[in-house]
């Protein structure tokens, strides 16, 4: 198990303030953008955010936004971090499955991710832009923990759990960890473009830049 911290300065993050950092290292997966409220899990098999957040009004913001999938291999770094300076505004913790997440899975198995244990980890940028992450809990790594929440989220219990947090993070700072590897769905809003030439299958560090907050790329 790789859920030990890091030593400082082994994970360099991107310092510039209009980047969104990756927040773990990970494999990357589908991306791109949000149409007519769906994603895409895998070539040919896409899912409803709505679904994927348990809630229409919580999913809102990402409605024609963009999105990436980061999915750690037993074999990586466990512990997240935070993709940005930002505040957690809301926690919520669905119970459910256990599929595996791998590549195979994730090409057979319907709607996987709206079917897993996941927490949708609603945040805001200090400029109020939002941004979520939803680590999405796979076999033998059902229990996730956020050091905003003093309590283990365990898929024993049954749900839907809310939780309004109001917990401030600084970019690269940890958030919490898998017990093992799993997958952390990060949605932007319109206007945050993901990075150029990021490609299916390439592998990010902890606080590599995914993604562009608009006076990145100079828009409006």
């Amino acid at each position: 198990m790789f859920t030990r911290r890091l030593k400082p300065g082994r994970r360099p993050v991107d310092p510039a303030p209009a980047t969104i950092v990756s927040p773990c290292d990970a494999i990357v997966g589908a991306h791109g953008p949000v149409s007519r409220g769906m994603a895409l899990q895998a070539k040919g098999m896409d899912y409803r955010i709505t679904d994927l957040f348990g809630d229409a009004a919580r999913a809102a913001p990402y409605l024609n936004g963009t999105y990436v999938t980061l999915r750690l291999t037993s074999a990586m770094y466990h512990r997240f971090h935070a993709p940005a300076d930002l505040r957690i505004q809301r926690v919520t913790h669905i119970a459910g499955d256990t599929w595996n997440v791998n590549p195979i899975a994730l090409k057979r198995v319907e709607r996987l991710f709206c079917r897993n244990v996941r927490a949708a980890v609603e945040c805001t940028l200090p400029d109020g832009t939002p941004i979520a992450l939803v680590p999405v809990a796979a076999i033998l790594v059902a229990s996730l923990r956020l050091h905003a929440l003093d309590l283990t989220l365990r898929p024993d219990h049954p749900g839907p759990h809310r939780f309004d947090v109001g917990h401030d993070h600084a970019r690269g700072e940890e958030m919490g960890w898998f017990e093992q590897g799993s997958t952390i769905i990060v949605f932007l809003p319109p206007g945050v473009h993901l990075s150029a030439g990021l490609q299916v299958g390439q592998r990010v560090r902890m606080g590599e830049a995914i993604a562009h907050l608009p006076s990145a790329d100079g828009d409006e």
